[in-house]
């Protein structure tokens, strides 16, 4: 049984699309992110957070500030 041919959508070459094969479906192995990078998002993720909780608090207050 052949595997279906794909195109990558990072550098347009043709490759074929094998089971267990890692990153995403519509990039070639070589365009696919390897794992190591999940590992810097998620660590970039907890600043992330802690911007997002300054900004609802900011904005929270704002809201509902009583003007005097």
């Amino acid at each position: 049984m052949a595997f279906p041919i794909k195109i990558c959508v990072g550098c347009s070459e043709e490759f074929e699309l094998r089971p267990g094969k890692p990153g995403f479906a519509n990039r070639c192995p070589a365009c696919s992110e390897p794992e190591g990078s999940a590992t810097l998002e998620n660590a970039a993720h907890g600043t992330d957070k802690e911007l997002n909780q300054e900004r609802k608090k900011a904005m929270r207050d704002l809201l509902y500030r009583k003007d005097s």
